[in-house]
């Protein structure tokens, strides 16, 4: 089971983003869940929602403890909220923020993780450009989309598209895409870099740079449980 940990505030669509990356799975044979817990539902509060992938049956329906692999689309959260409790050293962490780690003040933090899994994405500006507004939901999924291979670009794209109807849909497309290009071309510069500290090769594929296994959660009769966006 490969489980995600969506957090940002109230506004920014942090629950569909939740539901997109379910039916992006599900549309590649998979099994997913997605489902938000509300700290308080006033605009701007924290909001947490949470997506499961599986290849067979999802039964459980507990609030994720221990992701592998945490968004966080407002980066303001970084200080107030404990984002990233119960990650171990092998989980992605995707940051929404044109600043580096050292900015953020994690760099210390990120010691303690794969450092190719750790990546600060300019989502919020990716969708300004595209979208016309800075909602990073969609556009940071085609961050995960490169960094993990979790879910296909293609239904991925496909998601979004069901989800926002005509230009809208086009507009998110080209926002998540450019994200799924750049963090691509990141990735393989932090694993040439951590396979020359290490002097052995880090073995990701392109596309796949965190090293999910190829067809491991493939090749099964899918079922999707979503819950509505609030």
């Amino acid at each position: 089971m490969f489980q995600v940990r969506i957090h940002g505030r109230g506004g920014q669509g942090v629950v569909t983003g939740s539901e997109l990356l379910s039916v992006a799975a599900f549309l590649d044979g998979h099994w997913a869940q997605a489902f938000p817990s509300f700290g308080s539902e006033r605009m701007g509060a924290p909001v947490v929602s949470y997506c499961r992938i599986d290849d067979i049956e999802i039964r459980t329906h507990e609030p994720i403890s221990e992701p592998d692999a945490i968004i966080v689309q407002d980066a303001t959260l970084l200080h107030q909220v404990d984002l990233f409790s119960g990650a171990g050293k092998d989980a992605y962490i995707i940051i929404n923020t044109s600043r580096g780690l050292d900015h953020l003040g994690l760099s210390e933090f990120a010691a303690g993780f794969r450092r190719e899994r750790i990546l600060t994405v300019p989502a919020s500006d990716t969708a300004r450009r595209h979208v016309g507004k800075p909602v990073p939901n969609a556009v940071l999924l085609g961050a995960l989309a490169a960094v993990s291979g979790i879910v296909t670009p293609e239904s991925l794209y496909s998601a979004i598209r069901r989800r926002f109807a005509g230009d809208t849909g086009e507009r998110n497309v080209a926002a998540a895409a450019e994200l799924f290009r750049y963090v691509q071309d990141e990735s393989k510069a932090a694993i040439s870099v951590v396979a020359g500290a290490d002097g052995a090769s880090a073995g990701e594929s392109e596309g796949n740079a965190g090293g999910i296994p190829p067809g491991s959660l493939a090749g099964r009769k899918t079922g999707g449980e979503v819950m509505a966006d609030a």
